[in-house]
Protein backbone atom coordinates (compact mmCIF):
# COMPACT_ATOMS: atom_id res chain seq x y z
CA UNK A 1 0.00 0.00 0.00
CA UNK A 2 1.11 3.59 -0.57
CA UNK A 3 0.04 7.20 -0.30
CA UNK A 4 0.28 9.78 -3.09
CA UNK A 5 1.91 13.19 -2.87
CA UNK A 6 1.48 15.93 -5.43
CA UNK A 7 4.11 18.64 -4.99
CA UNK A 8 3.55 21.81 -7.02
CA UNK A 9 2.46 19.75 -10.04
CA UNK A 10 2.31 21.76 -13.27
CA UNK A 11 1.24 20.84 -16.81
CA UNK A 12 1.88 22.98 -19.89
CA UNK A 13 1.40 22.41 -23.60
CA UNK A 14 3.32 24.09 -26.41
CA UNK A 15 1.12 26.58 -28.25
CA UNK A 16 3.18 28.01 -31.06
CA UNK A 17 6.14 29.74 -29.46
CA UNK A 18 4.47 29.98 -26.06
CA UNK A 19 3.45 27.54 -23.35
CA UNK A 20 -0.21 27.12 -22.38
CA UNK A 21 -0.36 26.17 -18.71
CA UNK A 22 -3.37 23.96 -17.87
CA UNK A 23 -2.44 22.71 -14.38
CA UNK A 24 -1.24 25.41 -11.99
CA UNK A 25 0.87 24.08 -9.13
CA UNK A 26 -1.35 21.51 -7.42
CA UNK A 27 -0.27 20.39 -3.94
CA UNK A 28 -2.03 17.50 -2.19
CA UNK A 29 -1.05 14.80 0.28
CA UNK A 30 -3.22 11.68 -0.08
CA UNK A 31 -2.83 9.24 2.76
CA UNK A 32 -2.29 5.50 2.42
CA UNK A 33 -5.66 3.69 2.04
CA UNK A 34 -7.55 6.98 1.52
CA UNK A 35 -10.31 7.43 -1.09
CA UNK A 36 -9.98 10.87 -2.68
CA UNK A 37 -12.29 12.25 -5.38
CA UNK A 38 -11.08 14.88 -7.86
CA UNK A 39 -14.15 16.85 -8.91
CA UNK A 40 -14.79 19.81 -11.17
CA UNK A 41 -16.50 20.88 -14.40
CA UNK A 42 -15.47 19.73 -17.87
CA UNK A 43 -12.12 21.17 -18.90
CA UNK A 44 -10.91 21.96 -15.36
CA UNK A 45 -7.90 19.62 -15.59
CA UNK A 46 -9.06 16.80 -13.33
CA UNK A 47 -8.47 13.98 -15.85
CA UNK A 48 -5.15 15.53 -16.90
CA UNK A 49 -4.06 15.46 -13.26
CA UNK A 50 -5.10 11.81 -12.92
CA UNK A 51 -3.32 10.87 -16.15
CA UNK A 52 -0.13 12.47 -14.84
CA UNK A 53 -0.34 10.30 -11.73
CA UNK A 54 -0.85 7.30 -14.02
CA UNK A 55 2.11 8.23 -16.23
CA UNK A 56 -0.06 8.68 -19.32
CA UNK A 57 0.79 12.41 -19.42
CA UNK A 58 4.22 13.88 -18.80
CA UNK A 59 4.40 16.45 -16.04
CA UNK A 60 5.91 19.86 -16.81
CA UNK A 61 6.93 20.74 -13.28
CA UNK A 62 6.82 19.55 -9.68
CA UNK A 63 6.90 16.01 -8.32
CA UNK A 64 4.52 13.08 -8.01
CA UNK A 65 5.27 10.57 -5.28
CA UNK A 66 3.69 7.13 -4.93
CA UNK A 67 4.80 5.64 -1.66
CA UNK A 68 8.46 6.49 -1.14
CA UNK A 69 9.27 6.92 -4.86
CA UNK A 70 9.23 9.94 -7.16
CA UNK A 71 7.49 8.53 -10.24
CA UNK A 72 7.88 11.48 -12.65
CA UNK A 73 10.03 9.49 -15.05
CA UNK A 74 8.61 6.00 -14.49
CA UNK A 75 6.53 4.25 -17.15
CA UNK A 76 2.92 3.47 -16.20
CA UNK A 77 3.73 -0.24 -15.90
CA UNK A 78 6.40 0.54 -13.29
CA UNK A 79 4.20 2.70 -11.02
CA UNK A 80 2.24 -0.19 -9.45
CA UNK A 81 -1.12 1.36 -10.27
CA UNK A 82 -4.31 0.01 -11.84
CA UNK A 83 -6.70 2.23 -13.80
CA UNK A 84 -10.44 1.92 -14.49
CA UNK A 85 -11.65 3.92 -17.49
CA UNK A 86 -14.99 5.36 -18.55
CA UNK A 87 -15.34 3.07 -21.58
CA UNK A 88 -14.57 -0.26 -19.83
CA UNK A 89 -11.90 -1.17 -22.49
CA UNK A 90 -12.76 -4.89 -22.45
CA UNK A 91 -11.63 -7.33 -25.13
CA UNK A 92 -14.87 -8.33 -26.93
CA UNK A 93 -13.61 -11.77 -28.02
CA UNK A 94 -12.53 -12.81 -24.52
CA UNK A 95 -14.64 -14.19 -21.68
CA UNK A 96 -15.03 -12.29 -18.42
CA UNK A 97 -12.46 -14.62 -16.83
CA UNK A 98 -9.93 -14.02 -19.63
CA UNK A 99 -10.45 -10.26 -19.57
CA UNK A 100 -9.74 -10.20 -15.86
CA UNK A 101 -6.80 -12.59 -16.17
CA UNK A 102 -5.16 -11.06 -19.24
CA UNK A 103 -2.76 -8.69 -17.45
CA UNK A 104 -1.61 -11.48 -15.14
CA UNK A 105 -1.00 -13.83 -18.06
CA UNK A 106 1.16 -11.16 -19.75
CA UNK A 107 3.24 -11.10 -16.57
CA UNK A 108 3.57 -14.89 -16.85
CA UNK A 109 2.01 -15.48 -13.45
CA UNK A 110 1.36 -19.16 -12.57
CA UNK A 111 -2.03 -20.44 -13.75
CA UNK A 112 -3.11 -21.46 -10.25
CA UNK A 113 -2.34 -17.98 -8.85
CA UNK A 114 -4.25 -16.34 -11.71
CA UNK A 115 -7.31 -18.47 -11.00
CA UNK A 116 -7.14 -17.70 -7.29
CA UNK A 117 -6.97 -13.96 -7.88
CA UNK A 118 -9.73 -13.91 -10.51
CA UNK A 119 -12.03 -16.08 -8.41
CA UNK A 120 -11.50 -13.83 -5.38
CA UNK A 121 -12.19 -10.64 -7.36
CA UNK A 122 -15.24 -12.24 -8.98
CA UNK A 123 -16.60 -13.14 -5.56
CA UNK A 124 -16.13 -9.59 -4.25
CA UNK A 125 -17.89 -8.13 -7.32
CA UNK A 126 -20.55 -10.88 -7.60
CA UNK A 127 -19.32 -11.92 -11.04
CA UNK A 128 -18.85 -15.63 -10.31
CA UNK A 129 -21.79 -16.71 -12.48
CA UNK A 130 -20.63 -14.56 -15.42
CA UNK A 131 -17.03 -15.70 -15.85
CA UNK A 132 -17.70 -17.62 -19.09
CA UNK A 133 -19.72 -14.85 -20.76
CA UNK A 134 -18.42 -12.41 -23.37
CA UNK A 135 -18.75 -8.63 -22.83
CA UNK A 136 -21.61 -8.38 -25.38
CA UNK A 137 -23.69 -10.63 -23.09
CA UNK A 138 -23.33 -8.23 -20.14
CA UNK A 139 -25.14 -5.09 -19.05
CA UNK A 140 -23.26 -1.80 -18.71
CA UNK A 141 -23.06 -2.20 -14.95
CA UNK A 142 -21.70 -5.72 -15.26
CA UNK A 143 -19.07 -4.58 -17.78
CA UNK A 144 -17.93 -1.87 -15.40
CA UNK A 145 -17.61 -4.45 -12.61
CA UNK A 146 -15.45 -6.59 -14.91
CA UNK A 147 -13.23 -3.56 -15.55
CA UNK A 148 -12.91 -3.06 -11.80
CA UNK A 149 -12.20 -6.77 -11.37
CA UNK A 150 -9.37 -6.55 -13.89
CA UNK A 151 -7.86 -3.78 -11.75
CA UNK A 152 -8.37 -5.67 -8.48
CA UNK A 153 -6.51 -8.82 -9.60
CA UNK A 154 -3.38 -6.77 -10.16
CA UNK A 155 -3.27 -6.02 -6.40
CA UNK A 156 -1.75 -2.57 -7.04
CA UNK A 157 -0.68 0.05 -4.53
CA UNK A 158 -3.06 2.61 -6.07
CA UNK A 159 -6.41 2.56 -7.92
CA UNK A 160 -7.13 5.33 -10.42
CA UNK A 161 -10.73 5.79 -11.64
CA UNK A 162 -11.37 8.09 -14.63
CA UNK A 163 -15.12 8.89 -14.64
CA UNK A 164 -15.98 5.15 -14.54
CA UNK A 165 -19.72 5.64 -13.98
CA UNK A 166 -20.53 8.26 -16.61
CA UNK A 167 -21.84 5.72 -19.14
CA UNK A 168 -24.34 4.21 -16.68
CA UNK A 169 -27.94 5.29 -16.12
CA UNK A 170 -28.91 6.99 -12.86
CA UNK A 171 -30.04 3.83 -11.06
CA UNK A 172 -26.91 1.88 -12.03
CA UNK A 173 -24.68 4.80 -11.06
CA UNK A 174 -26.15 4.78 -7.56
CA UNK A 175 -25.81 1.00 -7.29
CA UNK A 176 -22.23 1.00 -8.56
CA UNK A 177 -21.26 3.80 -6.14
CA UNK A 178 -22.33 1.52 -3.31
CA UNK A 179 -20.24 -1.32 -4.79
CA UNK A 180 -17.18 0.94 -5.06
CA UNK A 181 -17.56 2.02 -1.42
CA UNK A 182 -17.84 -1.61 -0.35
CA UNK A 183 -14.82 -2.50 -2.49
CA UNK A 184 -12.70 0.18 -0.83
CA UNK A 185 -13.73 -0.94 2.65
CA UNK A 186 -12.72 -4.53 1.84
CA UNK A 187 -9.45 -3.83 0.00
CA UNK A 188 -8.34 -0.55 1.57
CA UNK A 189 -6.29 0.44 -1.50
CA UNK A 190 -5.41 4.12 -1.95
CA UNK A 191 -7.79 5.46 -4.60
CA UNK A 192 -8.10 8.55 -6.80
CA UNK A 193 -11.49 8.92 -8.46
CA UNK A 194 -12.28 11.58 -11.09
CA UNK A 195 -15.81 12.81 -11.72
CA UNK A 196 -17.67 15.93 -12.86
CA UNK A 197 -20.69 14.88 -10.76
CA UNK A 198 -20.65 16.68 -7.41
CA UNK A 199 -23.25 14.29 -5.93
CA UNK A 200 -20.97 11.37 -6.83
CA UNK A 201 -18.05 13.19 -5.22
CA UNK A 202 -19.96 13.94 -2.01
CA UNK A 203 -21.17 10.34 -1.58
CA UNK A 204 -17.88 8.57 -2.39
CA UNK A 205 -15.09 10.77 -1.06
CA UNK A 206 -13.31 10.59 2.25
CA UNK A 207 -11.74 13.82 1.02
CA UNK A 208 -12.39 15.71 -2.18
CA UNK A 209 -10.12 17.88 -4.32
CA UNK A 210 -12.16 20.56 -6.10
CA UNK A 211 -10.61 21.77 -9.38
CA UNK A 212 -11.37 24.93 -11.33
CA UNK A 213 -9.51 26.05 -14.47
CA UNK A 214 -6.46 23.96 -13.61
CA UNK A 215 -6.24 25.13 -10.00
CA UNK A 216 -7.10 23.38 -6.76
CA UNK A 217 -9.84 25.46 -5.15
CA UNK A 218 -10.23 23.33 -2.01
CA UNK A 219 -9.11 20.01 -0.55
CA UNK A 220 -11.11 18.66 2.37
CA UNK A 221 -13.79 16.30 3.58
CA UNK A 222 -17.23 16.53 1.94
CA UNK A 223 -18.53 18.11 5.15
CA UNK A 224 -15.79 20.77 5.15
CA UNK A 225 -16.28 21.58 1.48
CA UNK A 226 -20.07 21.79 1.80
CA UNK A 227 -20.28 23.72 5.07
CA UNK A 228 -17.20 25.95 4.65
CA UNK A 229 -16.59 26.45 0.91
CA UNK A 230 -13.28 28.19 0.25
CA UNK A 231 -14.57 30.32 -2.65
CA UNK A 232 -17.69 31.31 -4.53
CA UNK A 233 -16.79 28.70 -7.16
CA UNK A 234 -16.85 25.89 -4.60
CA UNK A 235 -20.03 27.29 -3.04
CA UNK A 236 -21.82 27.32 -6.40
CA UNK A 237 -20.42 24.00 -7.68
CA UNK A 238 -20.89 21.82 -4.59
CA UNK A 239 -24.50 21.39 -3.53
CA UNK A 240 -27.69 20.67 -5.44
CA UNK A 241 -29.25 23.15 -5.77
CA UNK A 242 -26.21 25.40 -5.38
CA UNK A 243 -25.64 28.00 -2.69
CA UNK A 244 -27.37 31.34 -3.21
CA UNK A 245 -24.78 34.08 -3.80
CA UNK A 246 -26.02 37.65 -3.41
CA UNK A 247 -24.01 40.75 -4.30
CA UNK A 248 -26.59 43.12 -2.86
CA UNK A 249 -28.24 41.25 -0.01
CA UNK A 250 -30.46 43.31 2.31
CA UNK A 251 -28.27 44.30 5.25
CA UNK A 252 -25.18 42.94 3.51
CA UNK A 253 -21.55 44.03 3.88
CA UNK A 254 -19.96 46.50 1.46
CA UNK A 255 -17.58 44.77 -0.95
CA UNK A 256 -18.69 41.27 0.09
CA UNK A 257 -20.84 38.52 -1.41
CA UNK A 258 -23.32 36.81 0.89
CA UNK A 259 -23.77 33.04 0.53
CA UNK A 260 -26.68 31.08 1.97
CA UNK A 261 -27.75 27.50 1.22
CA UNK A 262 -31.37 27.05 -0.01
CA UNK A 263 -32.18 24.88 3.03
CA UNK A 264 -31.04 27.65 5.39
CA UNK A 265 -33.71 30.12 4.27
CA UNK A 266 -36.94 29.94 6.28
CA UNK A 267 -40.27 31.05 4.83
CA UNK A 268 -42.35 33.00 7.36
CA UNK A 269 -43.77 36.38 8.27
CA UNK A 270 -40.45 38.21 8.58
CA UNK A 271 -37.24 38.49 6.60
CA UNK A 272 -36.41 39.46 3.04
CA UNK A 273 -39.31 40.27 0.75
CA UNK A 274 -39.16 37.97 -2.28
CA UNK A 275 -41.31 37.65 -5.39
CA UNK A 276 -41.96 34.02 -6.40
CA UNK A 277 -41.13 33.09 -9.99
CA UNK A 278 -41.81 29.34 -10.01
CA UNK A 279 -42.01 26.31 -7.72
CA UNK A 280 -40.59 22.83 -8.42
CA UNK A 281 -41.92 19.75 -6.63
CA UNK A 282 -39.16 17.19 -6.03
CA UNK A 283 -40.83 14.39 -4.10
CA UNK A 284 -40.31 15.13 -0.41
CA UNK A 285 -39.34 18.77 -0.98
CA UNK A 286 -40.12 21.88 -3.00
CA UNK A 287 -37.73 24.38 -4.53
CA UNK A 288 -39.05 27.94 -4.61
CA UNK A 289 -37.38 30.19 -7.19
CA UNK A 290 -37.83 33.83 -6.25
CA UNK A 291 -36.22 37.26 -6.56
CA UNK A 292 -34.92 39.47 -3.81
CA UNK A 293 -34.41 42.85 -5.43
CA UNK A 294 -32.86 42.00 -8.78
CA UNK A 295 -31.19 38.75 -7.67
CA UNK A 296 -32.58 35.23 -7.90
CA UNK A 297 -32.63 32.97 -4.85
CA UNK A 298 -33.66 29.34 -4.36
CA UNK A 299 -35.45 28.27 -1.18
CA UNK A 300 -35.76 24.61 -0.23
CA UNK A 301 -38.86 23.71 1.81
CA UNK A 302 -40.60 20.49 2.81
CA UNK A 303 -43.27 19.19 0.46
CA UNK A 304 -45.83 19.14 3.28
CA UNK A 305 -45.76 22.92 3.62
CA UNK A 306 -47.86 25.39 1.60
CA UNK A 307 -46.83 26.06 -1.99
CA UNK A 308 -46.77 29.78 -2.88
CA UNK A 309 -48.26 30.87 -6.18
CA UNK A 310 -46.08 32.34 -8.95
CA UNK A 311 -45.82 36.15 -8.73
CA UNK A 312 -46.85 36.14 -5.06
CA UNK A 313 -44.79 37.85 -2.34
CA UNK A 314 -43.23 35.76 0.44
CA UNK A 315 -40.81 36.56 3.26
CA UNK A 316 -37.65 34.52 3.75
CA UNK A 317 -35.34 34.78 6.74
CA UNK A 318 -31.72 33.58 6.46
CA UNK A 319 -30.41 31.68 9.47
CA UNK A 320 -27.78 33.93 11.01
CA UNK A 321 -25.48 31.06 11.96
CA UNK A 322 -25.46 29.76 8.36
CA UNK A 323 -24.25 32.85 6.52
CA UNK A 324 -21.11 32.72 4.36
CA UNK A 325 -19.15 35.79 3.28
CA UNK A 326 -16.83 36.01 0.28
CA UNK A 327 -14.58 38.82 -0.91
CA UNK A 328 -16.13 40.36 -4.03
CA UNK A 329 -12.71 40.93 -5.59
CA UNK A 330 -10.90 37.65 -4.93
CA UNK A 331 -14.09 35.50 -4.54
CA UNK A 332 -12.33 33.77 -1.61
CA UNK A 333 -13.95 33.08 1.75
CA UNK A 334 -13.68 35.87 4.30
Amino acid sequence: MAGIQLKNVVKSYAQGKTQLQVIHGVDADIADREFVVIVGPSGCGKSTLLRMVAGLEEISGGEIWIGDRVVNDLEPADRDIAMVFQNYALYPHMTVFDNMAYGLKIRKMPVAEIKTRVDKAAAILELGALLERKPRQLSGGQRQRVAMGRAIVRQPQVFLFDEPLSNLDAKLRAQTRIEIQKLHRELGITSLFVTHDQVEAMTLAQRMLVMNAGRMEQFGTPEEVYHRPASTFVASFIGSPPMNLLNNAPGGRAGAILGIRPEHLDVGSTGWEARVETVELLGAERLIYARVGGEQIIVRVEESGPSPAPDSIIHVAPREDRLHWFDAGTTKRI
